[in-house]
């Protein structure tokens, strides 16, 4: 039975704390969909996690390729990867449910904390989640660490 991270974003950017939980993830040997909103936004994120320094290299591609079911990480706006994850990780407000979370290594949800909107959509799914009975964790890196804040 997997658990749901929540990461509340106030210091670092998107990108660089995704960075880190991917490499993390491929470390563990996780496949892992990076489940997004908007194509756009995706495509951006993509763009950025080819810029990373060489040392920190993250195979990963946009889905909709040929090769998506061999893809360790797949950058994707459907709720069903192709590269079969063990690892979803939520960005941008994109959804998850409860029996992900029980099906999974891991979910994690990313939110920016100086977007109100975004703000809301991961209280909501807290909310979801905890009531359906999913484990769930918060972090905060508010101290300029991450810190486990909360878990259900």
């Amino acid at each position: 039975m997997g658990a749901a991270y929540f990461y509340h974003l106030t210091r670092r950017p998107l990108v660089e704390t995704l960075r880190m939980l991917l490499g993390k993830s491929l470390e563990n040997d996780w496949t892992v969909a990076v489940r997004g909103t908007d194509k756009q936004a995706l495509a951006d994120l993509d763009r950025v996690l080819w810029l990373g320094p060489e040392e920190d290299f993250l195979p990963h591609a946009m889905a909709g390729g040929d090769d998506d079911a061999l893809q360790p990480v797949l950058l994707t706006t459907q709720n069903t990867a192709a590269n079969a994850p063990d690892c979803v990780m939520s960005v941008h407000g994109a959804p998850i449910t409860a029996e992900e979370v029980a099906a999974l290594q891991r979910v994690c949800v990313l939110f920016d904390g100086d977007d109100e909107a975004a703000l809301n959509v991961a209280r909501g799914q807290w909310k979801t989640l905890k009531d359906a009975g999913a484990s769930a964790q918060y972090w905060s890196e508010e101290s300029g660490r991450w810190e486990k804040k909360a878990q259900t």
